[in-house]
């Protein structure tokens, strides 16, 4: 379009040349009206470079427009080549990820196999545990048990018949260690029950209590030596009147003896030690006994002997009587212990898991084994 507006041009502008003097000759005698025709071609020209410019600039327009289309084709393509790029990659992770939990899932496979078979190795050892145990619970572990309870037995009735917390104590220890030689962990627990009685037996005998006994006792040997009340007042022996010079003159050849009016005579004298002495006995047996009132009671027999029977001005009397009322204050403040708990909780054991028939064992056990995944 461009080229044949500008072939029409350029033929414009030589018919225009070719006809400038025949026109300038023709227009000589009318000179207004070749100026016209002047305007007009320069305006046709003006025209005509517009136009030529327009076709131009469309021209330059539509390269640049091309050559960006161009440039954006290729950009696309850079593009579209990359996401392939990288959704072949995201393929080929996407097949190593499946081939990988492939691997997986085959070692779950076998790992479950290899847990169902130690679980049934596991009831399997378990079963050949219990066994061996009730073996051995019928033989070594039963020896013990007996052991153990004959232990047990013994030192409660040393504690109903005698009192002695120190003995019955001793017989808790050796049954203690008796029983930690048990090799069945379903007699660990009485071991806690056997020293809670122990510990009882321990605290049941303060050193008060035994302080006691042994004051008590050192009290029974000194009554042998302790002085009688003598026959005569003493205000006798000391006067110095006529009569009383004459009645001592007269006791060297005529000696008078009185049977009643005296406490006791000098012949039963070991008649009133050894009652004292009783009386001391049953203040031991009492406190033994966590017998407050008949340890009361016998003290105060005691004392009331010593006053009547022995002489009181003498200071070993006197320091016997004081140790009396002192013992007296310290009556017994602790309640026997009841033992027999441990013992009890034994025999309940052996009779419930220990001495159980095979049989009724390897039923009992099935069940627990079998309910373990």
């Amino acid at each position: 379009m461009s080229q044949d507006n500008a072939t029409s041009d350029t033929a414009a502008k030589t018919a225009t040349a070719n006809n400038l003097p025949s026109r300038k000759a023709s227009s000589a005698p009318q000179p207004h009206r070749g100026g016209g025709s002047l305007a007009f071609a320069l305006l046709l020209s003006l025209v005509a470079v517009g136009g030529a410019g327009y076709v131009g600039w469309r021209q330059y327009v539509q390269e640049t427009g091309v050559r960006d289309a161009v440039h954006a084709t290729a950009g696309l393509d850079t593009r579209v080549a990359n996401m392939e790029h990288t959704l072949e990659t995201i393929d080929n992770e996407r097949n190593l990820l499946r081939q990988r939990l492939g691997d997986a899932d085959q070692v779950n496979r076998s790992l479950r196999e290899e847990l169902l078979g130690q679980a049934e190795r596991t009831r399997n050892l378990e079963d050949a545990v219990a066994k061996l145990s009730e073996k051995t619970l019928s033989g070594h572990d039963g020896m013990l048990l007996d052991e153990t309870e004959s232990l047990l037995r013994m030192a409660k009735e040393r504690y109903a018949l005698f009192h002695d917390a120190q003995g019955a104590a001793a017989a808790y220890a050796l049954a203690d260690q008796t029983l930690a030689a048990v090799n069945d962990g379903a007699f660990s627990g009485l071991r806690q029950s056997l020293n809670a009685e122990r510990e009882a037996l321990s605290k049941s005998q303060p050193a008060a209590q035994s302080a006691a006994l042994d004051a008590l006792t050192q009290l029974r040997a000194a009554t042998t030596e302790l002085p009688l009340k003598p026959l005569d007042t003493p205000a006798d022996a000391a006067a110095t009147d006529t009569w009383s010079r004459v009645r001592r003159a007269l006791t060297d050849v005529i000696r008078v003896q009185r049977v009643n009016s005296a406490p006791l005579a000098v012949a039963d004298a070991r008649f009133a030690r050894e009652l004292v002495a009783l009386d001391l006995a049953q203040a031991q047996s009492a406190l033994l006994a966590y017998d407050s009132a008949g340890y009361a009671a016998a003290l105060k027999r005691a004392d009331a002997n010593l006053a009547a029977q022995f002489d009181t001005q003498a200071p070993t009397v006197q320091q016997v009587r004081s140790k009396l009322a002192t013992l007296a204050a310290q009556l017994p403040s602790s309640a026997p212990v009841e033992l027999g708990a441990a013992l009890s909780e034994l025999r309940n054991l052996r009779s419930v898991h220990a001495l159980k028939p095979p049989a009724a064992a390897a039923e009992a056990a099935k069940p627990s084994s079998g309910a373990k995944p």
